[in-house]
């Protein structure tokens, strides 16, 4: 009795931190998907139903990113306080009233309100948290931890944007909304029961007591959050977080819009997005894992270049190379948005890694909703997307050049 006690135990130890893992990846499918990905495929009806010019329709979403990014220097005093949990279900709630009300609005100042509001949900329940809460189940395997938690972001590209399409085509946009508040409802009761911490569970990270001597002296040398920010590495990561956000987010923001111009139908438009979000899904996976067992560095660098090679493709606006664009990009932009994240907790520590990541993510919210802003603006001005795309490849090829400037402070900086 007492060894099938201790082998249950065990099987436990194991296996619930790869739970909250996947848990994490769930969090982020709804709250960043259905925020920062599938709203898009709304766009159409917004701008027929309304008349909105694309500038002023994507304004909501510098709204939101800014929202998120002021707030989210906060987010880890709040884990602290608050703890993760509270956070995941206040989220969580908040978000099902707000997409349900999005199906009521009448004016641009109630879908800038309902904007601010995803920026709040995201603090809560968005990426910081989820890296954080996912870090704290992992000692061994964080790359491949991070990286499933990750999956979730371009998992919630994949599938929101023709689900919400088909219902559209069926129901309406704006039962459509009510609809999709089902979403976080369920991702609700999921975090209720199941979200937490390895000490409230009694258990501890996965791969405590198996880090080298040397791993263990690292950690106490984690840089804290004042000494971070006066490293060259935290100022060219966020530069290449930001520049690389700004690209991404302006791009795919607008795919939808674009392939619509370019003569695609919806169905086909919308599967561009999940095309570039799939490869997203399975590279955040691949790179996470791979920075496990390669040199984290080389492997950062790597994908901003082969993001800059998808973006150069895009520019061409050719409907021939239109789809090896967002292959490329999309598989790039995966494996870089988890190293980003692990960039920070690698090279820093975890000491103060909420507010180290709090810091870039206003940064990069900076950039990703200026880019989603500012290029449906030059489409106003120019009627096209040539000088927007243009500016994307110039930021990447500036975000190539920096990235080669990060590297570990741990043990450098006091």
């Amino acid at each position: 009795m007492t060894n099938d006690v201790e082998k249950n135990a065990s099987m436990t130890a194991r296996t619930y931190p790869w739970l909250m893992a996947f848990l994490a990846m769930a969090i982020l499918f709804v709250t960043n998907g259905l925020t920062t990905t599938g709203i898009t495929a709304f766009d159409e009806s917004l701008l027929k139903e309304f008349g909105w010019s694309r500038g002023e329709l994507k304004f909501r979403d510098l709204i939101t990113l800014m929202t998120a990014g002021l707030l989210a220097p906060f987010a880890g005093v709040l884990i602290d306080r608050v703890g993760v949990r509270t956070l995941i279900l206040i989220g969580s709630g908040l978000f099902a009233c707000l997409y349900y009300a999005y199906g009521h609005i009448t004016s641009l100042v109630h879908l800038y309100l309902i904007h601010a509001g995803f920026g709040l949900v995201l603090v809560c329940a968005g990426i910081n948290v989820a890296v954080i809460f996912v870090s704290q189940w992992f000692i061994r395997s964080r790359g491949t931890a991070v990286g499933i938690a990750l999956v979730g972001t371009s998992l919630g590209g994949v599938v929101f944007p023709s689900v919400i399409l088909s219902l559209i085509g069926t129901s309406g946009w704006r039962t459509t909304f009510a609809y999709m508040a089902i979403a976080p409802v369920c991702l609700l009761v999921l975090s209720f029961f199941l979200v937490r911490r390895p000490d409230e569970k009694g258990l501890v990270a996965l791969g405590t007591g198996e880090v080298s001597r040397s791993a263990s002296a690292a950690s106490t040398d984690d840089v804290r959050y004042a000494a971070a920010l006066k490293t060259a590495s935290f100022w060219a990561l966020a530069f290449v977080a930001m520049a690389t956000f700004y690209s991404i987010l302006a791009m795919a923001s607008h795919l939808f819009l674009h392939m619509r111009d370019m003569g695609f139908d919806p169905k086909t438009a919308g599967g561009a997005l999940g095309l570039l979000f799939g490869l997203g899904l399975i590279s955040k996976f691949l790179f996470g894992f791979l920075a496990d067992i390669l040199n984290p560095r080389i492997v950062f660098v790597s994908n901003v270049a082969v993001m800059l090679i998808g973006l150069l493709f895009l520019a061409t606006f050719s409907k021939d190379w239109v789809w090896v664009g967002i292959v490329i990009t999309g598989f790039g932009w995966g494996g870089l948005y988890t190293m980003i994240q692990l960039q920070a907790v690698n090279n820093f520590g975890v000491t103060d890694c909420g507010k180290i990541l709090g810091t870039i993510t206003l940064l990069d919210a900076i950039g990703g909703g200026l880019g989603i802003w500012l290029t449906g603006v030059m489409f106003d001005k120019f009627g096209n997307y040539h000088a927007a795309f243009y500016v994307l490849c110039g930021l990447l090829t500036l975000a190539l050049i920096v990235s080669t400037q990060v590297r570990r402070e741990i043990g450098r900086t006091r």
